[in-house]
């Protein structure tokens, strides 16, 4: 019965330990959560909007860049994926209340709670991406859509068969607005004639709503379609896709980073790159050198903060990207000024 008991006692504590092991993993109420150990003291906190960490742009993007920062041996990184806006505040005060040296909020939606957070915890460090955050203790990244977006127009406008163009957002906001203003002025610049067609998903974590925006203005004529709408351009990529197996003739751009990696060279045409990873390394390296300030930072075509794909010369003629950086210098010169509202 003793070598019974030990037995039963023994199986019973291992299973506990595995049981423990299994509960420290990512499984958490806001979704999702991953993490990693880097030589430095420093550690580093992301939280992504609704559109998840493996959203194939933003948020991807963002969180690249933090495992870069801790391959090198910088910081310890670990992302908190949001379900919802219900999630913003929780998540980002659970890094705070654990000591992280910087909190990352990705996206504008996490504006109001970032602001929250830092009014209650004026000693911790919080950057965010897209949205501008008064308060000394946080660091606001900008970026200049609209003149990315305008080059993206030029290979637009140029290129289309059809005379006829659309665009996919996620949820309609000024900032994503920006993105339709600079690709309107730049098909606008290069082919007047051609008839464009915008329409929002609201949502930026909805492919099939993203599909069928894009089934809609392909069915329409509609040969290119350029997306800034997060998850949600997924499903455009996807609707190319069916239709190019089909034999259709259609092109997507794809949005903040070369999605041609992950969709192909087949139905991606270029993409307007919004070098969401320069920024969140840059910041998160001035954390680990000590010299993080609060205050906002915007980065244009000036700055190497948009542009265009480099694999952008497998389906881009040479002289469309000619043109792409005559106007590119036209831009950074200030001879052309890029709208950056819809009129």
């Amino acid at each position: 019965m003793k070598k019974v008991y030990s037995l039963s006692l023994i199986m019973v504590l291992a299973l506990s330990v595995i049981l423990a092991a299994c509960g420290n993993k990512s499984d958490n109420a806001s979704g999702g959560a991953s993490e990693g150990k880097g030589s430095s003291d420093v550690k580093v906190g992301m939280v992504t909007d609704v559109g998840g960490v493996n959203d194939k742009s933003f948020n991807q993007s963002a969180w690249e860049a933090l495992e870069k920062v801790q391959s090198a041996g910088g910081a310890s990184v670990k992302y908190l994926q949001s379900k919802s806006d219900q999630d913003y505040i929780p998540n980002l005060n659970q890094f705070v209340k654990d000591g992280y040296s910087l909190t990352w909020g990705i996206g504008f939606n996490l504006a109001d709670a970032i602001k929250t957070v830092a009014g209650q915890n004026p000693d911790a460090k919080l950057a965010i991406i897209d949205s501008v955050v008064d308060a000394p203790n946080v660091k606001s990244v900008t970026f200049s859509e609209n003149e990315g977006s305008f080059l993206v127009g030029v290979v637009a406008g140029k290129m289309t068969k059809m005379n006829k163009i659309g665009f996919v957002g996620g949820e309609k906001s000024p900032l994503i607005q920006r993105f339709e203003a600079g690709f309107q002025a730049g098909i606008k610049a290069v082919n007047p004639k051609a008839e464009f067609i915008a329409n929002y998903a609201g949502a930026f974590d909805k492919p099939d709503v993203g599909k069928a925006a894009a089934a809609t203005m392909y069915n329409e004529g509609v040969d290119i379609i350029f997306h800034a709408a997060g998850a949600t351009g997924t499903g455009v990529f996807n609707e190319a896709a069916s239709r190019k197996k089909s034999g259709q003739q259609v092109w997507v751009i794809g949005v903040d980073k070369d999605q041609s990696l992950e969709f192909g060279d087949e139905v991606t045409l270029t993409s307007m790159i919004k070098r969401v990873d320069t920024a969140v390394e840059k910041v998160s390296q001035e954390v680990i050198d000590g010299t993080f300030k609060g205050g906002t930072e915007t980065l244009g075509l000036k700055d190497d903060g948009v542009g265009i794909a480099d694999t952008s010369s497998k389906n881009v003629p040479a002289d469309v990207l000619k043109l792409v950086d005559e106007y590119k210098a036209k831009i950074i010169a200030g001879e052309v000024k890029v709208p950056d509202t819809v009129k």
